[in-house]
């Protein structure tokens, strides 16, 4: 296909960002680089360093979205919201994405109308080495339907993913609640649930330069806190007890997962109140991927 000068209309971008100024500016400046020219939306989660400012004064064709308050991975429901394009890229402010992928992106969804999600192939800079969940994604062991362009998946990496914008807002996004660590989990499964389907695609490609501002500590807490949530929300109660039994014996004894099963412990009132399980064809996807997970080099909870 012959790239169209003035872009491709199918796809638009979505960054959400904190306090993370410059590695903003580079984001926003790569996604309106690409030669689709995707409509950039930039959330800021109510950064005290500038950043609306800058990416408004530097790039005043990109939306900006300043929330007063940091609403972690619901900064993204807000940009989709803000776009009308039938897809939507999300990036982060230390990823960005590969000439022409997200226009191969938007061909394979238009191809499969029950696709609602792909997740691209992550090289980890400097250096462009494959992620450790790169090979997981590859050679995943959930089992999907024979049309897929690619393998099925039980979840997928917002980051790196390019989503179905009427899916996304039919499932309802992502949630308040879990706010951002791993929430990707129960979004994949509501939209499972509802029929649609996730794949990774070798093809595309997106760049990850982990950023050096950030709190590992706090991201572990609530990435246990949300798996114990996700669990306990949706999983059967033989497999949610596995799964927890499964964390208590593997993650570190510490103060951080300490403080993340009492977090996880307060929300119960609410977790039970809200609890729906996955029909069976769903829990039999997450079952396929225990294994997977209780081996992984890439899922640890380690900080």
């Amino acid at each position: 296909m012959t790239p169209d000068p003035q872009g491709d209309p199918r796809v638009g971008a979505v960054v959400i960002t904190w306090n993370r100024r410059e590695e903003a500016l580079r984001s926003v400046g790569r996604l309106l680089a690409l030669p689709e020219r995707p409509r950039v939306v930039v959330v800021d989660n109510g950064s005290d360093d500038g950043t609306a400012e800058a990416v408004r004064a530097t790039y005043p064709e990109a939306d900006v979205v300043a929330l007063r308050e940091n609403l972690g991975a619901v900064g993204r429901n807000v940009g989709v919201k803000r776009l009308d394009t039938p897809y939507v890229a999300f990036a982060d402010d230390d990823t960005w994405w590969e000439p022409g992928s997200l226009a191969r992106a938007a061909d394979v969804l238009d191809a499969h109308p029950y696709l609602a999600v792909v997740t691209a192939r992550i090289l980890a800079e400097p250096g462009a080495r494959e992620d450790p969940i790169v090979p997981e994604l590859r050679d995943s062991p959930v089992r999907g339907p024979s049309w897929l362009p690619g393998p099925a998946l039980g979840s997928f990496l917002a980051g790196a993913s390019v989503l179905r914008r009427d899916a996304f807002l039919r499932c309802g996004g992502f949630s308040r609640r879990l706010w951002l660590g791993g929430e990707e989990e129960l979004l994949a499964v509501d939209l499972a649930t509802a029929g649609w389907e996730l794949c990774y695609l070798e093809e595309l490609t997106v760049h990850h330069e982990a950023s050096r501002n950030r709190d590992s500590h706090a991201r572990r807490r609530v990435g246990l806190r949300n798996t114990l949530w996700f669990t306990w929300l949706r999983r059967p109660v033989g497999a949610a007890l596995r799964r927890t039994l499964r964390l208590a014996r593997t993650v570190p004894r510490d103060r951080v997962s300490a403080l993340a099963a009492l977090d996880a412990l307060r929300g119960l009132p609410w977790v039970l109140a809200e609890r729906r399980r996955v029909p069976a064809r769903v829990e039999a996807r997450l079952a396929s991927l225990e294994e997977s997970q209780a081996t992984s080099r890439a899922r640890r909870y380690v900080s």
